[in-house]
């Protein structure tokens, strides 16, 4: 797995992202919120080529916007 600067940056941008979805989805008892922050942390440290996680976090990021209760 190599590490280039894109890589880490969008890995912090998706992760804090994740984070923060998955304290809001904890505390407001979301569902949807929770595990898309679940899988936007998990993503990170699974997926090495750049453009794969930017396509994978950027679906992950807009499904609470779409699929609200």
């Amino acid at each position: 797995m190599t590490f280039t600067t894109s890589s880490i940056l969008w890995g912090l941008l998706f992760g804090s992202l994740g984070t923060g979805f998955f304290v809001y989805g904890k505390k407001q008892k979301a569902v949807v919120p929770l595990l898309c922050g679940l899988g936007l942390m998990v993503l990170v440290p699974l997926v090495s080529n750049t453009y794969a996680m930017v396509g994978a976090g950027a679906a992950l990021s807009a499904i609470p916007f779409f699929f609200r209760p």
